[in-house]
């Protein structure tokens, strides 16, 4: 399985979009400042994720999310998420 994934920072106001085959390792990678993009942020939850059966897809989904991280779009996703039950609130 792959997926792609949305963390946020307990920390700041921020977010990091990625996709992964092994979600449980590369949360961990991210908490134990192994990442460098989000070590100063760290740490991190899982947010939102999406499950993909194919590699292609995920990553073709990450790089969508990303397009519009921060902008209106990622705020709608993030909105429809949190309504509809998936944004994680833990």
């Amino acid at each position: 399985m792959n997926y792609v994934y949305i963390l946020q920072s307990e920390r700041k106001q921020r977010y990091y979009v990625g996709y992964t085959g092994d979600l449980e390792k590369r949360l961990q990678e991210h908490n134990s400042g192994k990442v460098r993009s989000t070590k100063a942020y760290k740490p991190w939850k899982l947010a939102y994720k999406e499950s993909f059966i194919d590699k292609a897809p995920a990553y073709k989904r990450e790089r969508e999310i990303k397009e519009f991280k921060s902008g209106i779009k990622f705020k709608a996703l993030i909105k429809e998420a949190w309504l509809s039950g998936r944004w994680r609130r833990s």
